[in-house]
């Protein structure tokens, strides 16, 4: 499957911004999709996972209750809506698609090209 991020931009602090990842192929909905970031000089760190039904939806503990996961299988597409951004939440944002549940960025398989989020003070 191949994936291509976007929506990032620069944005205030406190205000909103929705990620999409567009997926290529027919299997999209078999797979659980993730959103990772990378921050400069920082490791990749998990941000939120959604099963392949999106049934299910994981959080790291710093963005709960500020992001949201969700998936549109009919449109092999994946967003991730971040809303309350806050100027740590700066980072490179890259979604990923793998077979089984992680939040361990190197169990995923497939990789977006990533997409930069900016939130200024």
């Amino acid at each position: 499957v191949q994936l291509q991020a976007s929506g990032g931009g620069l944005v205030q602090a406190g205000g909103s911004l929705r990620l999409s990842c567009a997926a290529s192929g027919r299997t999209f909905s078999t797979y659980v999709m993730g959103w990772f970031r990378q921050a400069p000089g920082k490791e990749r760190e998990f941000v939120a996972a959604i099963s392949s039904s999106g049934s299910n939806t994981y959080y790291a503990g710093s963005v709960k209750g500020r992001f949201t996961i969700s998936r549109d299988n009919a449109k092999n597409t994946a967003y991730l809506q971040m809303n309350s951004l806050e100027p740590e939440d700066t980072a490179v944002y890259y979604c990923a698609a793998n077979l089984y549940r992680s939040s361990d960025y190197h169990d995923y398989d497939y990789w977006g090209q990533g997409t930069l989020v900016t939130v200024s003070s």
